[in-house]
């Protein structure tokens, strides 16, 4: 069965830098657009980034540009999410999701094909 990991989270402080990982298993990984998420309390998950297939396109929203940067790595089947100049707003739990039709700029979560259990990222001011 196709499983999304994601790992890399913690506690940090205002202006630090983390790398997630998102592992994947049970999937042909260089067919699927591979997005990330983040859900924070109280509020509906929301769209972080998106790479295609490839590797070769991405995007992303307006609050993480210039300090986000989406990567993959398709012979080891992990999409990462390195994240500098950390700011307290960026803390929410982190999700990674597989899509098979579509590069999706934006949109919902549970519009993709998969998605994992998700990492927590807190960051303190």
């Amino acid at each position: 069965q196709v499983q999304l990991v994601e790992s890399g989270g913690g506690l940090v402080q205002a202006g630090d830098s983390l790398r997630l990982s998102c592992a994947a298993s049970g999937l042909t990984f260089s067919s699927y657009a591979m997005g990330w998420f983040r859900q924070a309390p109280g509020k509906e998950p929301q769209f972080v980034a998106v790479t295609s297939s490839s590797g070769g396109r991405t995007y992303y929203a307006d609050s993480v540009k210039g300090r986000f940067t989406i990567s993959r790595d398709n012979a080891k089947n992990t999409v990462y999410l390195q994240m500098n100049s950390l700011k307290p707003e960026d803390t929410a739990v982190y999700y990674c999701a597989a899509d098979r039709d579509k590069l999706r700029v934006g949109g919902s979560l549970y519009e993709y094909n998969y998605w994992g259990q998700g990492t927590q990222v807190t960051v303190s001011s």
